[in-house]
């Protein structure tokens, strides 16, 4: 007799986590692998947010603390939201999570009820489907394609929305694909929204200070004010300070729904632990120039796998606007057979082949709702990335044609 909740029948574990614990049970073979898998910037915590933690602990700051965050914390998110995005935020509109996934997770279980849709545009982060399904609601992803810029349209908004939808989740700039949303591009969506009242908006901002080629990062709130009242911008310190490890997330949003994701949040993990809240303080209040060094590092390897896979026939890559990933087109790989002769017949066959022969770990692209693509992450060294694309050309090279119909 099982004794697991018949709710996770229907949710998948993390991909990206999958992908990732895969290649590292070949390295435990002895295997010399490339993990793309996982999106965490490889450069190390600014070192005064580390000793910032250090003297918190020190200091004797190991006890509870709110479980919104601290006064102290939450002052400088409302401040960060003001100086960095134009929005005139009060700390009682601010909450602060173990990374930004618990603040999805926590407005989710205080929304949701059974059957509630969530419109997710795919491509989209691996989560969040599979978080909407384990509390009970239904994912709704429209497909936005390599032709809108993996971009939701107005158009596509409108033809989601129903009577049951509860959230449309954006991600700007976008995981896996890189897209940035313009300030026109979220007025166009307000407007769709403005004609839908039950629809709260989730604006996941998490990548905000990585952008490439001059971009301008336009925050929802800013884009539409008037929808204030039903808006949650998350975000949080780990990508733009590397602070993954740390899991420290941040949002704004209205009180009576912060409220309730605060009920969660204390009859769950109470709060963040103190010392990361002071880590994360000091990277929000401290020296702000890793951020420029961290984005033009990233640039740099933007350009060198657009560049390196734009030379292996079979394969097409949209130049990623922000983040650090690149969502690798596979349509030319399907159909072709590996040396061993098994037919490539989708993009999770593409990740296994180049796993397997070109020890490269990749996540196929159906985890992000679109196929055929594949992501690899960009968060590592120019050394690392010019090998595995070298890796990539060699596998792809060795595959024979796709036989005739």
């Amino acid at each position: 007799m099982s004794y697991l909740a018949t709710r996770l029948a229907a949710v998948k574990p993390s991909a990206s986590m999958a992908a990732s614990m895969a290649a590292k049970a070949l390295r435990a073979r002895g295997l010399d692998v490339i993990d793309l898998g996982l999106g965490e910037p490889d450069f190390p915590t600014p070192p005064h947010v580390a000793d910032a933690a250090h003297r918190a602990a020190l200091a004797g700051e190991t006890l509870y603390t709110p479980a919104a965050g601290t006064p102290a914390l939450r002052a400088a998110v409302a401040e960060k939201f003001r100086r960095e995005n134009g929005l005139d935020l009060s700390p009682d509109e601010i909450v602060v999570a173990n990374g930004a996934k618990q603040i999805i997770f926590n407005a989710l279980m205080a929304t949701l009820n059974e059957g509630d849709e969530a419109i997710l545009p795919a491509p989209c982060f691996v989560s969040y489907p599979e978080m909407v399904k384990l509390l009970g609601g239904v994912p709704v992803t429209p497909v936005c394609g390599a032709d809108t810029g993996f971009r939701l349209t107005p158009e596509a908004l409108e033809a989601a929305i129903t009577p049951r939808t509860r959230w449309l989740f954006l991600n700007t700039p976008g995981n896996p694909s890189g897209a940035v949303y313009s300030g026109a591009d979220l007025k166009a969506l307000g407007a769709v929204l403005a004609r839908h009242p039950q629809v709260l908006v989730l604006s996941d901002e998490i990548y905000e200070h990585i952008l490439f080629d001059d971009r301008e990062f336009v925050s929802f709130g800013r884009a539409c004010p008037e929808l204030r009242d039903r808006m949650l911008i998350v975000n949080g310190v780990a990508k733009a300070y590397a602070m993954t490890g740390w899991r420290v997330g941040y949002a704004a949003g209205p009180a009576p729904l912060l409220k309730a994701m605060n009920t969660v949040q204390s009859q769950s993990v109470t709060s963040v632990a103190a010392p990361m809240q002071a880590a994360a303080l000091a990277a929000l209040t401290g020296p702000q120039d890793c951020i420029a060094r961290f984005r033009a590092a990233f640039q740099r390897r933007r350009d060198l796998v657009v560049a390196g896979i734009a030379e292996i026939p079979g394969l097409t890559l949209s130049p990623p606007e922000g983040a650090f990933y690149a969502y690798i087109g596979c349509q030319g790989l399907i159909g072709r057979s590996t040396p061993a002769g098994k037919v490539l017949a989708d993009d999770a066959a593409v990740t296994d082949y180049l796993l397997n022969h070109a020890h490269v770990g990749a996540v196929p692209g159906a985890a992000y709702g679109l196929s055929p693509f594949f992501r690899i992450s960009t968060a590592t060294s120019d050394a690392i990335l010019t090998e595995a694309i070298a890796r990539i050309a060699r596998a792809v090279a060795a595959l024979s044609p796709a036989k005739a119909a």
